[in-house]
């Protein structure tokens, strides 16, 4: 099943998954949205709240979550998965999401299930590169990991960004996920196509990283203005307010999201770099296809790898290997190498 077809990704993973010759069941909570799409695919389709979610996956192996804000769909489809046995993938970014879900561990291994949050852009080929430079260094202590990404955001992700606005920058220090400003660390990221200066983020692998490596101190990064860094703490109180947090949404909510010319035209680049005290470095980089397209081949892809999986909650390195990434449409990845 791919629940939230009516999104921007939902819909690309739903026709993507016909294209490969799938047969998946679409669901969402609007008939209005959800019933088109399944007529013009010719799928079946179930449309239900979260709320009412176990009702509708008792004959489900695989529901693919793909409606955001997943701070709030999460858990209830979470709990319908554990309650009826069925195996759950979501594409969140959202380190709380992670840190939630991987706190059910014990849960899905004692229902048999597989949970495995972040298998779009979010968080597979950061969380691979993390896990291939730490089999090239198992004494590393930091890691940082640095991506870009071409064509705009779809209105999930605009969402997603208003909601994480106000609260800074988080990082992993010493093992724990601490708050710390925005663009508190900035450097330089050596991607496959180019070099550039990238500042500080709260990224997903904040929280995956870690438990796909075990290295206790994980900082993320995309190219941000140092001014940025410097305004976000002065407008948080007001980005904090519901009458901000509203009008941020109803503006993202306008956001198409690439189209299919802009998605081919456009594509993603990964960095990453580990040491250890030593001062031992190794780096690695990737370059990939839009992030929308990497992310509805991978949820497809994944679909496929799940019943190898043991039960219990995963990162996609965890889950499928570091060379998981590889495996995906038009990737590319350089190294690891080791660097000075």
């Amino acid at each position: 099943m791919v629940y939230g077809v009516s999104g921007f990704t939902g819909e690309l993973v739903a026709r993507l998954a016909v294209e490969r010759g799938e047969r998946p069941v679409l669901a969402g909570r609007s008939a209005e949205k959800v019933g088109p799409l399944a007529r013009e695919l010719g799928l079946e389709h179930r449309v239900f709240a979260l709320g009412d979610a176990a009702g509708a996956l008792g004959d489900v192996d695989v529901v693919a979550h793909c409606a955001g804000p997943f701070s709030a769909t999460s858990r209830p489809m979470v709990d319908a998965c554990l309650a009826t046995g069925t195996h759950y993938l979501d594409i969140t970014g959202e380190i709380d999401v992670f840190e939630a879900v991987a706190a059910r561990d014990r849960e899905a291994r004692d229902a048999g299930v597989v949970l495995l949050p972040g298998i779009g852009f979010d968080v597979v080929p950061t969380d691979c590169v993390a896990a291939m430079l730490k089999r090239a260094l198992p004494t590393a202590t930091h890691l940082d990991l640095a991506f870009v990404t071409g064509g705009g955001a779809s209105a999930g992700t605009a969402r997603t960004a208003v909601e994480g606005s106000a609260f800074g920058g988080r990082a992993r220090v010493d093992g724990v996920i601490r708050t710390v400003p925005l663009a508190h660390r900035r450097r330089v990221a050596h991607f496959r196509d180019r070099p550039r200066a990238v500042g500080a983020i709260p990224w997903g692998d904040v929280s995956t990283a870690h438990r796909s490596t075990g290295i206790p101190n994980v900082t993320t990064f995309t190219p941000l203005p140092a001014l940025l860094g410097r305004l976000q703490p002065l407008a948080a109180p007001l980005l904090r307010t519901p009458w901000a947090q509203r009008v941020g949404r109803d503006l993202a909510g306008r956001v198409a999201g690439p189209d299919e010319r802009t998605r081919r035209t456009t594509g993603c680049e990964v960095f990453g770099e580990v040491w250890d005290a030593d001062g031992n470095r190794f780096r690695a980089a990737l370059s990939g296809p839009n992030a929308y397209d990497l992310t509805a081949d991978s949820v497809v892809e994944a679909v496929h790898r799940l019943p190898a999986v043991p039960p219990g909650a995963h990162t996609p390195s965890s889950a499928f290997g570091s060379d998981y990434v590889r495996a995906l449409d038009g990737v590319v990845v350089s190294g690891p190498t080791a660097a000075r």
